[in-house]
């Protein structure tokens, strides 16, 4: 004869206890969860430029915030150095994964970038062999970039891309658009990868900006219209400060709706003055 034992119901001070329990559980995944989040946050602030190199007729700003949804922090970045022989580097790049370790990352890819830019002249040659390091360290994240190195005389702004959303440049006399550098493919992915230099020349009053992809992108907000919108938006402000536009271009990123970190960078370019003849 079987006999079923009588269905006892929890008393209430054991309910209490049990409640109690998960959500000192829950408590303590939040605060790691968000420990996680601050030191990412710091990491990536510690590693970003305190300020970025300008000269008569360019004045230069940038922008990041990050994205509060769950751990999607740590990938963005952007730097800007004076180089030995005068000429000025920039760059922008978004690491794969937005974490502690992607913003940790992050940081070894703007040293290896800045002591390769040394000895390379050529950005191509910049990029290639930072995808070359950075494969020989084996580590498992990829990353985009487009580094551009700048002659002061000249105003020629040579540009390198490794699978890095394109940028959008205007004039002061309305024209506009979005780079068509062929680029590479992203950095770690492939070793002896080759990056095209697309050359250009800063002659006239206007601006060229740099992002990242969560500027323009989102999950229902296709690529192609975040870039034409600021394209519009350049065009429209082009002759305003390089920090106004920086804030404009950055604010934009709004409508995407994006779960993503977002990052700009901001050449405000002027006329360059004709020698006295």
């Amino acid at each position: 004869m079987n006999r079923r034992h009588p269905f006892r119901s929890a008393s209430s001070e054991e309910l209490l206890t049990t409640l109690q329990d998960l959500t000192s559980r829950a408590r303590r995944e939040v605060e790691l969860h968000q420990a996680r989040v601050e030191l990412a946050e710091a990491l990536q602030r510690e590693m970003l430029p305190p300020t970025l190199p300008s000269l008569p007729g360019l004045r230069t700003a940038a922008r990041y915030t990050p994205a509060r949804n769950g751990l999607d922090i740590g990938g963005d970045w952007y730097d800007g150095f004076v180089l030995p022989d005068g000429s000025l580097a920039f760059a922008i790049g978004d690491v794969q994964g937005h974490d502690v370790e992607a913003a940790a990352f992050m940081g070894q890819i703007r040293i290896a970038m800045r002591a390769l830019a040394v000895a390379a002249a050529d950005p191509g040659e910049v990029v290639r062999r930072t995808n070359d390091l950075l494969l020989a360290a084996d580590s498992s994240l990829l990353a985009t970039c487009t580094f551009v190195r700048l002659d002061p005389g000249t105003r020629e702004l040579q540009s390198a891309r490794a699978g890095h959303v394109a940028s959008v440049w205007a004039t002061a006399d309305g024209r506009g658009g979005v780079t068509d550098d062929e680029g590479g493919l992203p950095l770690g992915v492939q070793p002896g990868e080759e990056y095209p230099v697309t050359t250009r020349r800063l002659a006239s009053d206007g601006a060229f900006v740099l992002l990242t992809d969560g500027v323009v992108e989102g999950p229902a907000y296709p690529l192609d219209e975040g870039l034409d919108e600021v394209v519009e938006l350049v065009r429209a402000r082009v002759g305003e400060d390089a920090d106004v536009l920086a804030d404009a271009v950055l604010g934009s990123a709004e409508r995407t709706g994006h779960e993503d970190d977002a990052a700009v960078l901001v050449l405000r370019h002027e006329a360059v003055a004709a020698a006295p003849g």
